[in-house]
Formats: structure tokens, C-alpha cells, sequence
């Protein structure tokens, strides 16, 4: 049985707010995307034609859920969450397509490998790469690279600009787009890894 999202949004948010409260420095945001976010990073993730995707820091799951909407039957959705609460919050979704793990995108190479996931065409990252490390963030990023498909895509919604600065070191020039129909209004970066920037 497929649960209502409406039911279950209050608690959502609430979880997400203990969590920021809890751990800011892994959260960076007191409140969940919002639909209209959501629905720009589905469509920057190619994600109805995608085989396989990455969400890093899916919180809530909000995003998770859009992508799993769109995505076709056949496909996988990894995603990747250090948060303990916000990671049961995800292993409740009911969708044989997801495979919700437990750990830190710093070992995001051993962890798609470890669930036999090849290639990767998107992956979508909510971490807060502004108040982490730049050589860590330049890392996580480098290896979002190595597992990428030849035209696969990188999409990042952030509050601040440092993953832009990091993203062009690996991917080159980035696409950017500010969405506006959120709280606090967030840009969303994002790049294919062939490096030539795409307008579609």
C-alpha cells in the first residue's frame, strides 16, 4: 500500500527542523524544499529517462519522493544519508526502486559500488557543501564525476556559491538558476560531465 504524502508532511517538517536544531552543520536548513524546488531538480536530473541516481543528504525526503515519481520503473534511486533520523525517515518509503544507505558521501565510490550500481546518470545533492571543507567538498565532487555516465548529470541546490567555485575545478562551467518559490530561495547548480553546458 502507497502511503499519502499529505499525511505524513507535518511530520516531515518537524523532523527536519530537530534535525537542523540537532545538527546544523549536516542539515544547513530549518525548513524542506519546496514542491516547486523539487520539480526543477527532477527536471535538471533528466530524471525520467534516468536508469540510476544518487541523492546525497536527502533528508526528509522530499526530493526523494519527486525523483521516485518520475523515474522510470526500471530504475534504482541510492541515496546516501549520515543523519540517523532523517535516514529511517527514508528507509520507510515503500518503493522497491530505492535503496536507502545509511553513511557519508565521502566514501560515495565504495558505496555505489557496493550495491553493484553502474553507470550512474544523475546525482543530486542536498549537502551543504558552504560549511564543509573545500578539499572535502572538492573530493565528494571528483568522485560524483568518476561514477557519472559520459553525458550524466550533477545537480546541487545550495543556499551559498562555494559548490559552484568546486564543481567548475571537476566539471567545468556550471548552469545556475535561482528558485525563488522556496524558503529561503536557493539556487540550484548544475552541470553534465562532458562538460559542455546544456540550456534544455
Amino acid at each position: 500500500m502507497k502511503r499519502s504524502d499529505s499525511l505524513f508532511q507535518p511530520d516531515r517538517r518537524i523532523a527536519f527542523f530537530r534535525g537542523f536544531l540537532k545538527r546544523p552543520a549536516e542539515v544547513g536548513s530549518l525548513i524542506p524544499s519546496s514542491r516547486f524546488l523539487e520539480r526543477r531538480i527532477v527536471d535538471l536530473a533528466h530524471a525520467t529517462s534516468a536508469k540510476a541516481i544518487v541523492e546525497l543528504g536527502p533528508g526528509t525526503g522530499g526530493t526523494t519522493r519527486a525523483l521516485l515519481r518520475s523515474m522510470p520503473l526500471d530504475a534504482v534511486l541510492l541515496t546516501i544519508e549520515i543523519n540517523p533520523r532523517f535516514h529511517n525517515i527514508i528507509s520507510a518509503i515503500r518503493d522497491s526502486r530505492l535503496i536507502a544507505h545509511k553513511g557519508c558521501a565521502g566514501d560515495l565510490v565504495d558505496i555505489v559500488s557496493g550495491y553493484g550500481i553502474d553507470p550512474v546518470d544523475a546525482v543530486v545533492s542536498g549537502i551543504p557543501f558552504s560549511i564543509i571543507k573545500p578539499e572535502f567538498g572538492r573530493s565528494i565532487i571528483q568522485s560524483i564525476s568518476d561514477l557519472l555516465t559520459q553525458d550524466g548529470r550533477f545537480v546541487a541546490y545550495q543556499f551559498r556559491n562555494r559548490v559552484n567555485s568546486l564543481g567548475r575545478e571537476v566539471l567545468g562551467p556550471s548552469r545556475v538558476q535561482l528558485e525563488l518559490l522556496n524558503i529561503p530561495p536557493v539556487r540550484v547548480y548544475s552541470w553534465t560531465k562532458n562538460g559542455h553546458l546544456r540550456l534544455d
